[in-house]
C-alpha cells in the first residue's frame, strides 16, 4: 500500500473514521492537539532536543543518525500500540508534515497499514483552526444575569435536539469569580481554539447555535476575536429573573463549596471589586453569611454584566427580553423557544 499525502480538508473528513496519530513529542502533545488524537512520540522531549541540537551544529546527516538510534528500539513496540487502535487505516501527522511523520509512516505502511500524511502536519491544522472562526454562523445568544442558570438552561436545549456550543464547558471555567472552583485545569489557549473551531466544524451550515453570553476573558483565556465579534451583533434572549431568587440560586449552587477556595475567589478580584467591598465580602464569608456575602458580589457582577450587554452596536434590535419568575429551566426555556404563545 502507498502512503498518500492529503490537505487538512480531506484529513479532518477522515478523522471522523479513523484514528488520528500525533508523532510530536508529549511536550508538544499537551500543550495543544488535534481534538481526540493518539500520541505516539517518535521522540522524547529530550530526545527531540539532542536531535534538533544535532541539526543545528552538526548536519542533518548527523542528527538522522541519532534519531535512528532513537527510533530503532522503539518500532516493533510502536507497531504493537497501533494494533491495539484496531484499524488498519490511520492517519499520521508531526509538526511541518516532515521526518518524523514519514518515518513513522514507512514503518506502519510496510507492516500492512494503509496510512495517510498531512501536508503541512500539525502547522496547517492550526491555520485551518484560525479559519472556522472566520466562517458565518447563525448565533443565538442566550443572556441573563449572573445566577440565571443559564448554563443548565442550555444543557436543556441541548438535551431538546437543539445545536449548542458550551463554552464554559470547552474553557473548564463558569466564567465568573468561582468559576474555576470544582473545575478541571483550563487548557492552554492554543487548546481551547482547538476545541472551540471543532465544535464548530460539526455544526451543519444551516442550523442555529445556542451559546452562552461572555465576556471575551473566560478564566484566564481568550474567545478569538473574529469570533467573539459574531457573538456580538448576534441576537441575545436575555432571561431577566428577579435579584432575590438569582441569590436563592447561587448559594445553593456555590454555598456548600470550601471557604478558603471562596475567599481566595474574591481576592483576585479585589481590585475590581474594590478595597472596602472585598473586605466586607470576606468577613461575611468567614461569618458563614453566605448570602450577605454572594449579595456584594452579584451586585458587582449586575453592573459589570450590564456595561457588556450594552457595550453593543445596535442593542435594540438584537435584545429580546424574557421576564422569568425563578430559576425554573423549563418554564424559562418555554418562553425562551416560544415568546407569543406565553404572551
Amino acid at each position: 500500500m502507498a502512503i498518500e499525502k492529503i490537505d487538512i480538508e480531506k484529513y479532518m473528513q477522515l478523522s471522523n473514521q479513523h484514528p488520528v496519530i500525533d508523532v510530536r513529542s508529549p511536550g508538544e502533545f499537551n500543550h495543544a492537539q488535534i481534538p481526540n488524537a493518539y500520541s505516539l512520540p517518535l521522540f522524547t522531549d529530550e530526545e527531540r532536543k539532542i536531535v534538533g541540537t544535532t541539526y543545528k551544529q552538526q548536519s542533518r546527516e548527523a542528527a538522522i543518525k541519532i534519531g535512528l538510534d532513537f527510533f530503532g528500539v522503539k518500532m516493533k513496540p510502536m507497531v504493537e500500540e497501533v494494533e491495539q487502535l484496531n484499524h488498519k487505516t490511520v492517519l499520521v501527522h508531526c509538526w511541518r508534515g516532515g521526518m518524523r511523520s514519514a518515518a513513522i509512516a514507512w514503518l506502519l505502511d510496510m507492516y500492512g497499514f494503509k496510512v495517510y500524511t498531512l501536508t503541512g502536519g500539525y502547522k496547517s491544522f492550526r491555520n485551518w483552526v484560525l479559519k472556522q472562526f472566520d466562517r458565518e454562523y447563525k448565533l443565538k445568544i442566550l443572556g441573563g444575569y449572573t445566577g440565571s442558570g443559564k448554563t443548565i438552561i442550555l444543557h436543556e436545549l441541548y438535551r431538546m435536539g437543539n445545536t449548542v456550543i458550551d463554552l464554559e464547558k470547552l474553557a473548564n471555567h463558569k466564567g465568573s469569580a468561582f468559576g474555576a472552583i470544582g473545575e478541571k485545569p483550563q487548557p492552554t489557549q492554543e487548546m481551547f481554539e482547538n476545541l472551540l473551531s471543532m465544535k464548530l466544524f460539526e455544526v451543519p451550515h444551516t442550523s442555529d447555535i445556542w451559546i452562552e453570553d461572555e465576556s471575551q476573558r473566560i478564566g484566564r483565556l481568550i474567545i478569538p476575536n473574529s469570533f467573539w465579534e459574531k457573538m456580538r451583533t448576534s441576537p441575545v434572549y436575555f432571561v431577566d429573573i428577579p435579584f432575590e431568587e438569582r441569590l436563592n440560586y447561587l448559594i445553593e449552587t456555590y454555598g456548600n463549596f470550601d471557604k478558603e477556595e471562596l475567599s481566595d475567589s474574591i481576592l483576585r478580584i479585589q481590585k475590581r471589586l474594590g478595597g472596602l467591598e472585598t473586605k466586607n465580602a470576606t468577613n461575611l464569608l468567614a461569618e458563614k453569611n453566605n448570602r450577605e456575602c454572594f449579595r456584594i458580589l452579584l451586585n458587582y457582577y449586575d453592573k459589570l454584566y450590564t456595561k457588556g450587554l450594552h457595550n453593543r452596536e445596535n442593542l435594540s434590535s438584537l435584545l429580546n427580553k424574557i421576564d422569568c419568575e425563578n430559576v425554573n429551566v423549563k418554564q424559562n426555556i418555554q418562553k425562551i423557544l416560544y415568546p407569543k404563545v406565553q404572551a
